[in-house]
């Protein structure tokens, strides 16, 4: 059966004996979705998934040549493909004693008699699970480009009514240049918080909040409060930024850096920058659009030099 789940064909890597269980994983998926690879011999099986690592990786226990929590640690010792994530098949017998998990370091187990839909259902949410795993951006723990744009798609696919606001810090690079990238890193991350905590502030509207990387973020609410929102994120900020700058730079309202070109020059404190992309009617077909929108309201918005932001409001027409 194909659920349309997943982005892509996904491969898949089963290490096992047991013939009854190849066949159970190979009927779940149609071979567009979820190609499958069948090894009996564990040891064997090394060269393939290093060389050519799968998108998941199932292991039997049963396995002759080697134990199943042994592969485990082998693939996941490699920090190449520590991401892999693995599933182990087990033995009600085999969970008879306590297992170190911290050791181990499987994503997930399943255990004999197998149920069909149980095993798909746990193989879709580990899956998911690696792939948000994988997206997310490693400082701020925010969903990051590839959910952004899949986010995004589906609101479009679905001729959903939304506001898409691209946020992006301006002079951040004076900043990092002159106080570290430690400091920077907080300036990252409390703009993080600014936004989040902003969007969990409007109650009962379905939102989304992104970082792209670097010091782009996005956010997605409801048309009707995406003017509201951005004023809020705006005013938050220039509230908090000042704070990370020494005393004698936020009396003065400057700091002075070293510009791209290798040149002395002052540069303003900090501030951000908001584009604000409207989908309403089915005004966009895809992604990119909104993208491209953007880009040219954040050049008008950057034309300002304290934070502001800026709305798309032009119809489908």
């Amino acid at each position: 059966m194909s659920l349309g789940l997943f982005p892509r064909q996904q491969r898949g890597i089963l290490l096992s004996p047991d013939p009854e269980l190849a066949a159970l994983f190979q009927s779940l998926w149609d071979p567009a979705e979820v190609e499958w690879t069948v090894i009996d011999r564990g040891r064997r099986a090394m060269e393939i998934i290093f060389n050519e690592p799968p998108d998941l990786l199932v292991v039997d226990n049963r396995l002759e040549d080697i134990k199943s929590a042994e592969v485990a640690a082998i693939v996941k010792s490699e920090n190449v493909y520590r991401q892999l994530p693995v599933i182990l098949c087990l033995d009600a017998v085999d969970l008879q004693e306590p297992w170190n998990w911290n050791e181990i370091e499987a994503d997930d187990f399943l255990v004999r008699p197998f149920s069909a839909v149980e095993a798909r259902e746990r193989v879709h949410l580990t899956l998911c699970r690696a792939s948000r795993g994988m997206d997310a951006n490693p400082l701020t723990r925010l969903p990051g480009n590839t959910s952004i744009i899949s986010r995004i798609q589906d609101l479009i696919d679905r001729q959903d009514d939304f506001a898409l606001a691209y946020c992006d810090l301006d002079h951040f690079k004076s900043f990092n240049d002159k106080y570290g990238f430690s400091r920077g890193d907080e300036v990252l991350m409390m703009t993080a918080r600014v936004i989040v905590n902003t969007i969990r502030g409007f109650t009962g509207v379905k939102s989304f909040v992104g970082h792209v990387g670097g010091d782009d973020y996005v956010f997605i609410v409801p048309a009707d409060i995406a003017e509201e929102a951005s004023r809020r994120v705006v005013e938050a900020f220039d509230a908090i930024v000042p704070n990370f700058y020494d005393q004698d730079d936020r009396d003065r309202g400057s700091i002075v850096s070293t510009d791209r070109q290798g040149e002395v020059r002052t540069f303003p404190l900090m501030a951000l920058s908001i584009a604000v992309v409207f989908n309403t009617g089915g005004r966009l077909k895809h992604f990119g659009e909104a993208s491209a929108i953007a880009m040219g309201l954040k050049k008008k918005a950057k034309e300002n030099m304290k934070s502001c932001y800026v709305l798309d409001r032009r119809s489908t027409d």
